[in-house]
């Protein structure tokens, strides 16, 4: 029936309020005779005019302050008050009417009905729209989430009060650190200490707990969350203290605590001028435009107004899809940028030279890879060809069009590798790394082509939230009830978030000279079993173990992939120097002159092309010698030829 009601046309909803509010108006005039005359009143011929005339001016005086224009079922405490100022006009035209009455020689009736009469219709008016607003927005239901806010400051009491109209969520109290609002109500909700929370939780049953500590350090939102870890609720969070600068919170504004609120750092502040170096008025090209890193990569550098912002990758959605974004938030910032979208690999060398020849951009960020270790190391051709070769195309067509800045996204994998993908991103680096050695490159044999274009690398670890992230997987294995797969209880990760490690990517090539390579402070490694575990008690679920059989989610060890570590590395030496960024070292490590890299590349390529994994895996550990690859590279294409032939032929 509400939703019917709801449905109604507007006219429809205002001639019912307006039907409701003259009733209203005839009852408070007969309550007001019968508490004047201490019985039940019985209307008589002579106090008809009164009758008449409560409804009539109410009606009026409602229409002329606007009160059925509102939405009935929104009604809060501006139109309380609005209502009250109509009321008190009413009032005085009741009275006015009753005086009236008497000097025309009617029936006396009492005077004091000019003030009952409007301050009980005042109440049965409110009370009206109170309960229609309290029906129609479905706040009869009983919530079906128990909060308790942590944080009795500002942001806490407006989100009470922005949970005020929502039935899915029912305050039942705050916390806070300071003793001296332990004990005190705020809106009728006790604030508790934390050591009283476990038993809150239990007393009011508790569903969610909502971290309103916008301005809190990371440090001490840790402590605060893992104090709360092994209580069965959810927990949840406002935004960021320069999110809620608006002043006002809103239901909208809440949203799930997740595994990267724990593992972000405390940020440090980029620098502008490191930013906009090689950005800001000039033609910059992102390659793998629509990934993780390739897209907050273009948001870091259009938010840095460059002249031109060219996007490249051969994934057609994803290229879409931040094409799009970049076009909005350009034209709502109004910041004159010209943003081309362009379709291609990086494995077409044709295809990156007319780019670079028709645009001549200033700066390159290469952030095209293929990443995810299991698919690259069943796949070792095509992630070769793309991150080795598609490098050195990226390079050669940077080389020709004079680019002055060429960016690699590396990785920690690159380190002692023990994969086919770590291989391919390390091989790469000794590509940036030869070619910067070199005045002049001869790539054909035909002629050499001056080289003026620095080349710097960034290596580091995991990102939150990337495609091929741990994270997702947890995500989504949580939601389905488990079970949640480790590989091994002792593998640690590096994580950083990919705003900042954008960001750093952009600084540390404005650092660059040539040559170097450039590791990102990463911060301490992450055991993954905890990060499960964290995750699962972020979920307000609890762990299926020994200790516990009847919990929600298990955790299952399935045992390393194929060329997976246990632990991640950033340095191959133990030679970092600072930078003038805090989170930024430079590293020189030791690389192949070009000749001899030049021939090797040729091998590799020649394998890639018959399809040989054989011969590719030995020219990647001639490549990167300190490679730790297995005993075979496995490639799913060459099997399937293996197998066919090793068939035994059919008889005719």
């Amino acid at each position: 029936m509400r939703t019917r009601i709801l449905q109604w046309p507007r006219p429809a909803k205002t001639l019912l309020v307006a039907s409701l509010d003259v009733v209203l108006a005839l009852l408070a005039t007969w309550i007001a005779f019968t508490l004047r005359l201490d019985a039940l009143h019985r209307p008589s011929a002579d106090q008809a005019v009164i009758y008449a005339a409560a409804p009539v001016l109410a009606v009026g005086v409602f229409i002329a302050f606007g009160l059925y224009r509102a939405i009935f079922r929104f009604t809060g405490a501006a139109t309380l008050k609005v209502t009250a100022g109509a009321v008190a006009v009413y009032a005085v035209l009741m009275s006015a009417v009753l005086w009236g009455t008497q000097a025309m020689g009617g029936q006396v009736i009492p005077r004091s009905l000019g003030i009952t009469q409007p301050i009980l219709f005042f109440l049965l008016v409110s009370g009206s729209r109170s309960v229609a607003r309290f029906w129609l927005t479905g706040q009869h239901r009983r919530p079906v989430r128990r909060l308790l806010i942590y944080g009795a400051g500002e942001a806490g009491a407006q989100t009470a009060a922005a949970l005020a109209n929502s039935w899915q969520y029912s305050v039942t109290g705050f916390i806070d650190d300071d003793r001296t609002k332990v004990g005190r109500r705020i809106n009728d909700a006790r604030v508790f200490a934390p050591d009283e929370v476990p038993e809150a939780v239990e007393q009011h049953e508790i569903t969610d707990i909502l971290l309103a500590l916008p301005g809190t350090s990371r440090e001490r939102r840790n402590q605060i969350i893992d104090s709360l870890a092994s209580l069965p609720v959810r927990l949840q969070t406002l935004p960021a203290l320069e999110d809620l600068a608006s002043g006002r919170v809103t239901v909208n504004d809440i949203r799930e605590l997740e595994v990267e609120d724990l593992l972000g750092r405390e940020p440090v502040a980029p620098d502008p001028a490191l930013l906009a170096a090689n950005c800001r008025g000039q033609v910059v090209l992102v390659t793998g435009a629509g990934g993780s890193i390739g897209s907050e990569l273009c948001r870091v550098v259009l938010g840095q107004r460059p002249r031109t912002l060219l996007l490249l990758d051969h994934n057609e959605f994803g290229l879409y899809g931040i094409h799009s974004e970049l076009q909005a938030q350009a034209a709502k910032q109004s910041l004159g940028v010209e943003i081309v979208p362009l379709l291609g690999s990086v494995q077409n060398l044709a295809r990156l030279a007319e780019v670079c020849t028709a645009w001549k951009p200033d700066t390159v960020y290469h952030a095209a890879a293929y990443k995810h270790v299991p698919l690259v190391e069943h796949n070792p051709v095509e992630g070769v060809v793309n991150n080795v070769l598609g490098t050195l195309n990226a390079a050669r067509a940077a080389i020709a069009s004079g680019v002055r800045l060429f960016v690699l996204v590396s990785t920690d994998k690159a380190v002692r590798p023990t994969n086919v993908m770590g291989a391919s991103k390390r091989i790469a680096e000794l590509i940036l790394q030869a070619l910067s050695a070199q005045a002049s490159v001869d790539f054909d044999g035909t002629a050499p082509v001056a080289n003026t274009t620095r080349f710097a690398m960034v290596r580091f670890g995991n990102v939150l939230g990337s495609s091929g992230s741990v994270i997702p997987l947890f995500r989504s294995q949580i939601a389905a009830g488990g079970p949640v797969t480790v590989t091994h209880p002792d593998v640690t990760r590096f994580f950083m978030t990919i705003p900042e490690a954008s960001q750093l990517v952009v600084q540390a090539g404005a650092m660059a000279q040539g040559g170097e390579v450039f590791v990102l402070d990463m911060g301490e490694p992450v055991r993954i079993i905890e990060l499960a575990r964290r995750m699962v008690a972020l979920s307000g679920l609890t762990l299926r173990d020994e200790r516990q059989p009847d919990g929600d989610v298990e955790i299952a060890v399935t045992g390393l992939r194929p060329g997976e570590k246990l632990h991640e590395e950033l340095l191959i030496g133990d030679n970092p120097e600072a930078t003038p960024h805090p989170r930024i070292m430079r590293a020189r490590e030791d690389f192949l002159p070009w000749p001899e890299l030049a021939g090797q590349l040729r091998r590799l390529a020649d394998a890639a092309a018959a399809g040989d994994v054989i011969a590719l895996r030995e020219v990647l550990e001639r490549l990167v010698p300190n490679a730790q690859l297995e005993g075979r590279v496995f490639d799913h294409v060459f099997q399937a030829r293996q197998d066919a032939a090793a068939e035994p032929a059919c008889a005719p």
